[in-house]
């Protein structure tokens, strides 16, 4: 009876030192935004909606067939930037790349110091063939409601344009003056790549031995209801690019007729294969930027949850069991395996003899292409399938504990008081990928508050957007190239 009173009593005891070292973590978990400071930029309304609403009207298009361009609606385009934005074009120098990249350099007062970029691209997604009816507003029309914007662009990215240079014009005409340079980089075939645009660019300044503190494109915005026990809006600074990677599938053997099928058949190899990838999954582990998230907002989140997030090392594993029931979140923590072609066969009583499927890959940040060959084919153990992979991996991670990404904090802070800003990793694709080679960090974010409807219209059907979300956004650039400039 001692014996066991003295192992419970041994057990209490542990029991109130858990619960006094894990209370204590949480409660004494430190918000890590920075105060906001209201800003005081003030932007000619109509005007800004009048730009805004004319750039819609071009339709800069980009095509994979690059023939199929239409570069005078991109000639039309500069034209009105030219326009539109005069003390811009007197005040900074303009150099156009291939013809239709855009760069300007606004020259600061202290050449010691690295420059800024800031970019954004004016080449928007076709409209899909007979969807045109499905517009409440023509998708190029740039028709302006009550409380919004419509049209291709208003959110992926003429508003990263034209909010930059809503900005720019403002700050020039109040007799603003920067310390570093100040570059404003713009890309005209983002949709396809970027290869002409935002990454000749990049290599135009590498050859200048150009090097950027930090450029910022766009990427992550500012969702609610986006991190479980957070009531706020949580604005999302992607601070690295997830790989893209295409890996092929494919065995080839005899054919034959289909009533005397082998055990196993060429389309039942693949199908294996495909399935064994699914079941196994690549390893998840909340690390890295998604990792970087929660550090962020857990400080913000309701006492359970930040319970459990103050004392991540302990419940790391229920964690992670968590993020790994939704897509999105699971995404977050693991390479992502996504099958989406599978070719074989053409008449319904003849075996085939090839069949191929294709798998798209979202590689995370440290996961190479040659390891996730290898895994795949230990995964799917078959020495007939052969294995080919292309793709590119992810990118650098830039800081998360500088004053480049507090800068960035602050300034959508002062715009967005009551939301939280942190860190994530962004499984799209960016041009600010092309900027990793001349900038010492790179991030993405789209200064807009938006709901997970806007996100599907970005490349879809209605894309538009709010009134005050536009404002907001020349007001957030103001702020950043401020604060960048403090």
């Amino acid at each position: 009876m001692k014996k066991r009173k003295l192992v419970m009593g041994t057990f209490g005891g542990l029991l109130l030192l858990f619960g006094a070292v894990t209370g204590f973590q949480t409660l004494t978990l430190e918000s890590r935004q920075p105060a906001a400071k209201p800003t005081s930029v003030e932007i000619d309304k109509d005007k800004a909606l009048q730009h805004l609403s004319e750039a819609i009207t071009y339709q800069t298009i980009s095509y994979e067939d690059r023939t199929k361009f239409d570069f005078s609606e991109f000639d039309r385009f500069i034209e009105f930037l030219q326009n539109s934005y005069p003390s811009i074009h007197e005040e900074l120098a303009l150099e156009r790349i291939n013809n239709y990249a855009l760069l300007y350099k606004w020259e600061g007062t202290d050449s010691s110091l690295n420059p800024i970029g800031l970019t954004s691209h004016y080449d928007v997604v076709p409209v899909l063939k007979g969807t045109e009816e499905n517009w409440e507003q023509e998708p190029f029309s740039g028709t302006v409601t009550e409380d919004a914007i419509w049209g291709r662009g208003t959110l992926d990215d003429k508003i990263g344009v034209i909010g930059i240079m809503e900005a720019v014009e403002y700050l020039i005409q109040e007799g603003y003056q920067p310390k570093r340079d100040m570059y404003f980089m713009f890309g005209f075939d983002e949709e396809i790549g970027g290869e002409e645009g935002a990454k000749a660019i990049a290599e135009t300044l590498k050859n200048r031995g150009i090097r950027f503190d930090f450029v910022m494109d766009e990427g992550g915005a500012i969702v609610e209801n986006m991190v479980p026990g957070v009531s706020q809006p949580v604005g999302v600074v992607g601070v690295s690019e997830k790989g893209s990677a295409t890996v092929e599938l494919t065995i080839e053997g005899s054919g034959g007729h289909s009533s005397q099928p082998k055990d196993q058949t060429n389309i039942g190899r693949i199908a294996k294969a495909i399935s064994k990838l699914e079941e196994t999954q690549f390893h998840a582990e909340l690390r890295g930027p998604g990792e970087d998230l929660f550090e962020f907002v857990a400080p913000e989140m309701n006492l359970g949850m930040k319970y459990v997030f103050a004392n991540k090392a302990i419940f790391k594993p229920v964690i992670e069991h968590i993020l790994l029931q939704e897509p999105a979140s699971a995404a977050l923590i693991r390479t992502t395996i996504a099958p989406t072609i599978f070719q074989a066969g053409e008449q319904s009583n003849v075996l085939p003899e090839k069949a191929t499927a294709i798998i798209n890959l979202r590689l995370m940040p440290g996961d190479s292409l040659e390891e996730v060959k290898s895994f795949i084919e230990k995964t799917i153990d078959d020495k007939q399938i052969s294995v080919s992979i292309s793709g590119s991996e992810a990118t650098k991670v830039s800081s998360v504990d500088g004053w480049e990404f507090s800068t960035i904090q602050q300034a959508a802070r002062n715009v967005y008081g009551n939301a939280v800003i942190a860190p994530y990793l962004m499984v799209a694709g960016s041009d600010a990928k092309h900027y990793d080679d001349v900038s010492n960090n790179t991030y993405r974010f789209l200064p807009v508050q938006i709901t997970a409807e806007d996100l599907n219209r970005m490349h879809g059907t209605n894309e538009h957007v709010s009134i005050d979300n536009y404002l907001n956004s020349i007001k957030f650039y103001a702020e950043l190239i401020k604060e960048a400039n403090k």
